[in-house]
């Protein structure tokens, strides 16, 4: 090779290594001490981006969903690969018709993590509805419980320090989900937050609500849960309500608007906008789902309140309002 060519070889590599430093920095697989590291299942990372020194994006194959879905991740600053400790975690599942970039798109919960020593997790959940779907009774892929409860959280745990310490928080379906695998898998989590969440899948009127949005979503609404009514043992076991009992022990909190009104920071939308009066809807369920509680005794704390949309601004301001609370739960310290 000359060495006008050597130098011009030379030349593009940097533009190249520019180029990717400016796009993110893609590895095959984990670049840290102890990588590759899988789930019990058997998945793995296979690809991590790293968006910057404390945001890492990673890339899942997953058994239990069939294929490759990604998740984000949020360090804390003192992590490092090489640590011998580990850190809090907490989990934040988006709603429907999103993403594992929901929360980072539409929050500040990199600044709000920035402050506390927590790692943040925030997976993809896609339009799953937060279940391992019942197939007509035959099971199988996706199973995004499992995908969640297990695959994610052991990946994280075994890969990124992950500890034992975790809390989780989640709007709209992402809410219901929270707390339905909170009660579901007692102990998983320290503390669980509910935003405008369905708490009561099987309330007069409700089963059909959510088979009308999985529908629009894409998705069999038979496949996830089964036929209401018929598969009524299955919707069930999902069901927050029918589960209140097995939430003893976990801290919850749980908020919803009630009366179809924009509140603060809302846009100003007609009466019959779809966000008023869906949250209208999940306002009464969630006062159904703390009467259970009362029922029977469980510890709780709640904001149902009157003007809010089914959107962002509410969960922004009621996010903020108990993210303090949720770090101490797990015991995550300020930075």
């Amino acid at each position: 090779m000359t060495r006008i060519s050597w130098r011009r070889s030379l030349a593009a590599g940097a533009l190249a290594m520019a180029a990717v430093a400016a796009a993110g920095t893609v590895t095959a697989g984990p670049a840290r001490a102890g990588a590759g590291l899988r789930a019990d299942t058997g998945a793995e990372i296979v690809k991590e981006t790293r968006l910057s020194a404390r945001q890492v994006d990673v890339t899942i194959d997953s058994p239990s969903l069939g294929k490759s879905v990604k998740t984000r991740i949020l360090l804390p600053a003192g992590w490092s690969e090489g640590a011998t400790t580990t850190w809090p975690v907490l989990y934040a599942f988006h709603g429907g018709q999103d993403d594992y970039t929901s929360w980072t798109r539409n929050t500040d919960i990199e600044e709000w993590a920035a402050r506390y020593d927590v790692i943040v997790v925030m997976p993809e959940a896609a339009n799953g509805s937060y279940a391992d779907w019942h197939n007509y009774g035959k099971r199988g892929t996706p199973r995004w419980e499992t995908f969640h409860t297990t695959e994610v959280r052991q990946l994280v745990e075994r890969n990124y320090h992950g500890g034992a310490l975790r809390a989780a928080i989640g709007n709209s379906s992402g809410a219901q989900g929270a707390v339905s695998y909170a009660a579901r898998h007692p102990g998983l989590f320290e503390h669980v937050v509910s935003l405008s969440g369905l708490l009561s899948m099987r309330s007069p009127g409700i089963p059909a609500m959510l088979m009308f949005t999985n529908a629009a979503n894409g998705q069999d609404p038979y496949a996830i849960w089964g036929i209401p009514r018929l598969d009524d043992a299955s919707w069930k076991a999902y069901d927050p309500y029918a589960l209140a009992e097995k939430l003893r022990g976990t801290k919850l909190h749980f908020t919803a608007g009630t009366t179809g009104r924009p509140g603060p920071g809302d846009p100003d939308v007609a009466p019959w906008d779809i966000g008023l009066l869906s949250e209208i809807a999940i306002g009464a369920n969630n006062k159904e789902f703390r009467k259970r509680l009362d029922q029977l005794g469980v510890p709780y704390t709640a904001n149902i309140y009157g003007d809010g949309r089914h959107n962002w601004p509410a969960w922004i301001r009621e996010a903020t309002a108990v993210w303090p609370s949720l770090m101490e739960s797990i015991s995550a310290r300020k930075a």
